[in-house]
C-alpha cells in the first residue's frame, strides 16, 4: 500500500525532538508525528483488511462501536486527512500522541473493534478533538472541528459523547505513559528506515510489564543456579 510519506528520512532522534520541542509558529512545518502514525494506522488498517477477507467473525458485531462507521467511506488517505486536521487546527505533537493513547485504549477495551476504512476518518478525528481538548489550553469548538473532519456540528457531538462515554471518561495519560508511547513510536520509526512497521497498535506498558517479568524469571534462574 502506498503511503503519501514525505518524511522517509524521520530518524528517532528528529520524531524525539520534534515532539519535545515543536515550536507552535503559525507558518510551522507538519510535526514528524503525523507521518509516523499514518503509517502505524495504515498498517493496521491494511492487516485488518486482510483479515476481514478471510474471516467473517473479524468484523465488529458491537453496536455502540459502529457509532464511528460512515455510509460513504471518504476518499482522503490516513496522511492527507492528518495533515488537514493540522493545518486548520494548528494541534501540536503532544495531541497526536495522546489521540495514539486513546485509540490503542479504545482497540483493548473494545477487542472486537477493528479499525477499517469506513471508521478511520471518525475515529481519527473523534480522538484528536478529545486529545486536543485534555493537552491544549485553548480549543476550537466541535463545529469547528466538525467542519475540519467533514462531519455536521450534531454528528461530531455524538461521536465525542458517545466515545467518553464507551471509554468510562478515563482520559488522564500521565507523563510516564507518555513519554513510553513516544518511545514506542521513535522504535516504530527506527525498524526498516522509518516505515516498515510490523506490529501494530500495542499499549507500550505491556511492553514494560513484559519485560519486567522477563528480568524477575531471569533473576529467579541466577538464583535457583
Amino acid at each position: 500500500m502506498a503511503l503519501a510519506v514525505t518524511n522517509s528520512n524521520i530518524s528517532p532522534r528528529k520524531l524525539r525532538d520534534d515532539l519535545y520541542f515543536y515550536s507552535y509558529q503559525q507558518d510551522s512545518n507538519i510535526p514528524l508525528v503525523i507521518s509516523v502514525l499514518a503509517s502505524l494506522i495504515e498498517r493496521n488498517l491494511a492487516r485488518n483488511q486482510r483479515i476481514a477477507k478471510n474471516c467473517t467473525w473479524a468484523l465488529s458485531k458491537n453496536v455502540r462501536t459502529r457509532v464511528f462507521d460512515c455510509h460513504e467511506t471518504p476518499d482522503m488517505t490516513i496522511q492527507s486527512y492528518l495533515e488537514r486536521i493540522f493545518r486548520y487546527t494548528r494541534a501540536g505533537p503532544s495531541v497526536y500522541v495522546v489521540a495514539y493513547v486513546y485509540i490503542d485504549r479504545f482497540c483493548q477495551l473494545y477487542p472486537e473493534f477493528r479499525i477499517s476504512p469506513r471508521n478511520v476518518h471518525r475515529l481519527l478525528i473523534t480522538t484528536i478533538m478529545v486529545a486536543s481538548k485534555y493537552v491544549e489550553d485553548m480549543n476550537y469548538r466541535n463545529s469547528y472541528f466538525a467542519r475540519v473532519g467533514g462531519l455536521t456540528t450534531n454528528e461530531m457531538n455524538k461521536l465525542e459523547m458517545e466515545f467518553l462515554f464507551m471509554m468510562g471518561f478515563k482520559f488522564h495519560v500521565n507523563v510516564s505513559v507518555f513519554e513510553s508511547y513516544c518511545c514506542h513510536l521513535e522504535r516504530e520509526v527506527s525498524i526498516g528506515g522509518g516505515y516498515e512497521i510490523e506490529r501494530t497498535l500495542r499499549c507500550a506498558e505491556e511492553i514494560k510489564s513484559k519485560q519486567r517479568k522477563e528480568r524477575r524469571c531471569s533473576q529467579i534462574t541466577r538464583v535457583l543456579l
